[in-house]
């Protein structure tokens, strides 16, 4: 099996590791997960039960910091850490600092950086991307190529369709000016945005704020209202039976 597992890490009972898979000093891992063909688990990571990793990924991955990158820093971060019940699909990428709940699951070509926290039952969708310094609540659902930038919180319930892009920086990179606004978006518990919406820095949506697909969000969104268009406006009120305290959860 050409298996790496280094005598300082401990390994559950009925825990299963593929061919050529890397262990790292001192990691924890659970009893009865499944662990992939060439899985690279860096030091210090903590692993609950009953997980399964497939093959490729790597789990706390150091951050890179380019000599002009704004938001990325350098320094000692805790392990990463994956709860009980998880699913990690094919070459994901979990960086140090990532802390998931348990019954998440992560799909196929994931990244999500450090200093990231995400509550149980969320699902991560294919080719996701998720910057650092980002909070996701509960029970969400961020669907296939969203791009979730650095210093955003999304709240409990929240349903973020395909290809919606977050940004932090309304100066596009210029001047060091821009450092002092760095701000991501904020959605509130149960908003919603549509397939291929753009959210510009700063931005809230509101407690089941709704977005529609295709619009560009210049300013905050309030509760149980839908906005449609470029720039969004108001379109009508989220229909009773859409609100998330409808939903039974």
């Amino acid at each position: 099996m050409l298996n790496n597992i280094h005598e300082t890490a401990e390994v559950g009972e009925g825990t299963q590791i593929g061919h050529y898979s890397v262990v790292d000093e001192h990691v924890e891992i659970g009893k009865n997960c499944v662990i992939g063909h060439h899985v690279v688990i860096h030091p210090g990571v903590k692993i609950g039960n009953n997980v399964r990793i497939d093959d490729h990924t790597v789990i706390g991955k150091m951050p890179m910091k380019a000599a002009n990158s704004a938001l990325t820093k350098e320094g000692n971060f805790p392990p990463a850490e994956i709860g009980d019940n998880c699913i990690i699909g094919t070459s994901v990428v979990l960086y140090v600092g990532c802390k998931l709940a348990n019954n998440m699951l992560v799909a196929d070509f994931a990244s999500i950086r450090e200093d990231v926290e995400i509550g149980e039952y969320t699902i991560v969708g294919r080719g996701v991307t998720i910057e650092q310094r980002v909070r996701i609540g509960k029970r969400c659902k961020i669907e296939t190529e969203t791009y979730v930038t650095a210093i955003t919180e999304i709240g409990d319930y929240c349903f973020i369709a395909p290809e919606v892009t977050f940004t932090n920086d309304n100066f596009m990179g210029r001047s060091k000016e821009r450092f002092k606004y760095h701000k991501g978006v904020t959605l509130k518990t149960g908003a919603r945005i549509g397939a291929n919406a753009t959210l510009l820095p700063g931005i809230t949506i509101e407690e089941d704020g709704q977005v529609a697909a295709g619009s560009v969000v210049t300013k905050d969104v309030p509760a149980k209202k839908i906005v449609l268009g470029v720039p969004a406006r108001v379109f009508r009120d989220v229909p009773e039976a859409q609100l998330h305290e409808s939903q039974g959860w």
